[in-house]
């Protein structure tokens, strides 16, 4: 996928319930990744069951990201605001890195552009007049 830009939204703890409705109302069904799932947390941890990162694709060219606020994730806390993201993903690499590199100038970067757990090399920032990015390259299959 070229880079393409989404929204990616943040909720204190109902995200599930969010996209769930905004899934009934586009006419789609969302996907979700927990943080238990993921291996971030243990099963039996009070956050394991939150979103860790979701998706709603409502058209080929419109996609919506979400995930659980949990404590120790942000750089901040959540308020209105600040809990919509400006994410930047796909596999063009060259791009992506050029955008965060331009982005960030002047900026405050949260989370350096580097490979992630998941696999993809991502990074978040908050540009210089005080809208908060992330990038992520997703990382290439060897199997296509």
């Amino acid at each position: 996928m070229p880079a393409a830009l989404h929204p990616y939204l943040r909720f204190p703890g109902n995200a599930r319930e969010a996209f769930e409705f905004y899934g009934a109302a586009l006419g789609t069904e969302p996907q979700f990744f927990t943080f238990g799932e993921a291996g971030a947390v243990p099963p039996d941890h009070p956050v394991s069951d939150a979103i860790m990162h979701g998706s709603l694709e409502v058209t080929d060219l419109i996609r919506l990201y979400v995930s659980d606020d949990v404590e120790g994730m942000s750089p901040e806390p959540l308020t209105t605001g600040n809990n919509v993201t400006l994410a930047i993903m796909g596999d063009d690499e060259q791009r992506i890195r050029s955008a965060f590199d331009a982005l960030s100038e002047g900026g405050t970067v949260q989370i350096p552009l580097q490979k992630q757990m998941w696999g993809d090399t991502y990074g978040a920032f908050r540009d210089r007049f005080g809208i908060n990015w992330q990038m992520n390259i997703s990382a290439i299959d060897p199997e296509s």
